[in-house]
């Protein structure tokens, strides 16, 4: 078994779990941002926002729906 063949593998887990969990973990990407957020007092929102899009973007090139 390549090293290709483990990364390929290691990718479909993680579409696997995604697909189980998705809400679990948007949620915890929403709760990372608020935290994150409150802790600066706002003053990195729009960083902490683009962020979390990201986090979401990557989230979503996992999904196997």
């Amino acid at each position: 078994m390549g090293l290709f063949d483990r990364f390929k593998r290691a990718k479909d887990k993680a579409g696997d779990l995604v697909d189980e969990h998705r809400d679990k973990i948007e949620s915890g990407i929403d709760k990372a941002a608020d935290v994150a957020d409150d802790k600066t007092k706002g003053k990195y929102s729009d960083k902490i926002d683009k962020g979390a899009d990201a986090a979401r973007k990557g989230v979503d090139k996992l999904d196997r729906d």
